[in-house]
């Protein structure tokens, strides 16, 4: 049902485009024979309506991923440096938030561990939205900032690692099967900022699958049932990209083996001093206005990873 109301979005956005652009043909006819500087305008704000309508779809087209179209689910992990990469990874988590926020898509954050003083050292979030897993794989990898340290006595320069994961909600779609026998559970209370707990009763989840060594809490939800079913949507969701990584390793089209969150290995960098610049290694797309994209405007960078990778994975 899911998958038949996506298509019939789809075809009810290509009819309607098609009725407009008969309706300017024929408004267009008609100033052949009359000139109407009121038509005219309206003619003109139809053509510039339609080209926008016409590269959205055409930028639906760069997805080449089969479950592009699909909820994400976006892990944020802090680097080797503390506090430092502890506040990165937050700064992250907020710009993916407002990024979400902008772009319509509802976000709810799964599991969160504080960090110590300030940030996170991880935090899952999912990410509900049309192509949001698409959107979302242009920012797998780990993210690099170079800033003066608001931590340090002597305001001295550092450099902070993040690693960003990115996966499909798969939901029931596929079946992924989960022995009882694999699984070890762990359950304890969730805990807010400062580490305090925000329940009185053991909520929140943890799983280990033990062949796999995979780790996953969620703390979200208020009863241990809804806590447990998340957690396994998650491990459903890292297995499958575990298996298809295994068997499609060589096109690189998942994240494929961990990287480690650290030099050498950055996809992005984010430079606050001694000037301001965001740069994409894989792309070379750049932009000097670091606030705007702290503040959740990736679709620049995003559009720009997607277009490079057109033909890349033939």
């Amino acid at each position: 049902m899911r998958e038949l109301s996506r298509l019939s979005e789809e075809v009810a956005r290509w009819e309607d485009m098609r009725g407009r652009v008969h309706d300017a043909m024929d408004l267009a006819e008609l100033l052949v024979t009359e000139t109407d500087d009121t038509l005219v305008a309206e003619l003109t704000k139809d053509i510039e309506d339609l080209e926008g309508a016409l590269a959205r779809e055409e930028f639906q087209l760069l997805f080449s991923d089969e479950h592009a179209s699909k909820d994400a689910i976006l892990a944020i992990h802090a680097g080797a440096g503390g506090t430092e990469s502890q506040d990165w990874a937050e700064m992250l988590l907020r710009m993916y938030l407002r990024w979400a926020e902008q772009q319509g898509f509802g976000t709810s954050i799964l599991a969160r561990t504080e960090g110590e003083g300030a940030g996170v050292k991880s935090v899952t979030v999912e990410v509900r939205g049309r192509y949001a897993y698409g959107r979302l794989l242009a920012e797998r990898g780990v993210h690099r900032l170079v800033r003066l340290s608001p931590f340090d006595a002597a305001h001295r320069r550092h450099t902070s690692f993040a690693l960003v994961e990115v996966l499909p909600d798969i939901g029931d779609e596929i079946d992924i099967q989960v022995s009882t026998d694999e699984l070890r559970m762990d359950y304890y209370r969730a805990s807010g900022h400062g580490g305090q707990n925000v329940q009185k009763n053991d909520t929140a989840v943890r799983l280990t699958h033990l062949p796999t060594g995979i780790v996953v809490t969620c703390q979200n939800e208020r009863s241990q049932v809804q806590n447990r079913e998340t957690a396994m949507k998650i491990l459903r969701a890292r297995l499958y990209d575990l298996e298809r990584a295994r068997q499609e390793a060589e096109k690189a089209k998942l994240k494929g083996e961990h990287v480690e969150a650290g030099w050498g290995n950055q996809i992005r960098s984010y430079v606050l001093h001694p000037y301001n610049m965001v740069k994409d290694h894989r792309t070379g797309h750049e932009t000097g206005n670091t606030g705007a994209v702290l503040d959740g405007n990736l679709d620049p960078f995003i559009e720009s990873y997607l277009r490079s990778r057109v033909g890349a994975e033939e």
